[in-house]
């Protein structure tokens, strides 16, 4: 294979069988379960990179149970994870802390294309009789659960379909094959035709429990606040860089492979 046939079919690893298809990626019938809850704002602090900024008085999460049966290229799956309200440059938006997932096309996707925190878990989302149920494994342990009344109250369309167009920040991070970091950027995104078929409030609880490796439970239930659960089609749109860390004045650490080429 020529070196100007590595650059045309440079995409994804494997080069000769990428994990994952180039987009656009659709989604049909994706679903929602998402509680949104008071927590310490301390621990929020901790977690979330600037420039990005908090509203520390309202220190809210939305903890998000994700049923795709439907998409390009990524098949059938469920995610869970954190996702916690942010602003930036004055533009309000969500930051995603943590992300669980049971295939490993959109694992791999995920973390190479737009930085999203992804690990491999084993969540779900179901209907049981009257009550709408989200569940997230680690292994063997349950981490977390999340429930809500099925369709008790049809919630504002205008609503969520203005909370679902905001944007999305996430860190990417990619190292050097030294270690050192190669690439760590602010990556913005937007969901993109977006068709929303429905969406409902109704009692909800949550529960997080404490595990070394699945960590949702350090930022801690306080209080719920709300609970929605969503039916949409959408594309989730490709990033762009809204923030460089490595390009920062006196920021940008050389690794090993670099002060080789140097000396």
């Amino acid at each position: 294979m020529h070196e100007s046939e590595v650059v045309r079919r440079a995409f994804a690893m494997p080069l000769t069988n990428p994990a994952y298809p180039p987009g656009p990626y659709r989604f049909v019938d994706r679903e929602y379960l998402i509680s949104t809850y008071r927590t310490d704002p301390a621990k929020l602090r901790s977690v979330v990179p600037a420039p990005l900024e908090l509203d520390e008085h309202e220190a809210l999460v939305k903890y998000e149970f994700i049923r795709m049966p439907d998409s390009n290229g990524f098949g059938d799956y469920t995610e869970s994870g954190q996702v916690i309200p942010v602003s930036f440059r004055g533009r309000k938006g969500g930051y995603t802390h943590c992300m669980f997932l049971n295939d490993e096309g959109p694992i791999a996707g995920g973390r190479e294309l737009w930085g999203f925190p992804k690990k491999l878990g084993q969540p779900t989302l179901r209907t049981e009789l009257d009550t709408l149920i989200g569940t997230l494994d680690y292994g063997p342990l349950r981490v977390a659960t999340g429930t809500m009344g099925y369709k008790h109250r049809e919630a504002d369309l205008a609503q969520v379909k203005a909370a679902l167009q905001e944007p999305n920040f996430l860190l990417k991070i990619i190292p050097h094959v030294d270690g050192s970091p190669r690439i760590c950027e602010l990556v913005e995104y937007h969901l993109e035709q977006l068709v929303l078929k429905g969406a409902w409030t109704g009692p909800a609880a949550l529960s997080l429990t404490p595990h070394a490796l699945a960590p949702v439970s350090d930022l801690p239930v306080l209080e719920i606040v709300s609970a929605v659960h969503i039916r949409a089609d959408l594309t989730l749109g490709l990033g762009k860089v809204v923030h460089d860390y490595l390009q920062q004045p006196g920021r940008r650490p050389v690794g090993r492979y670099e002060r080789a080429l140097v000396t």
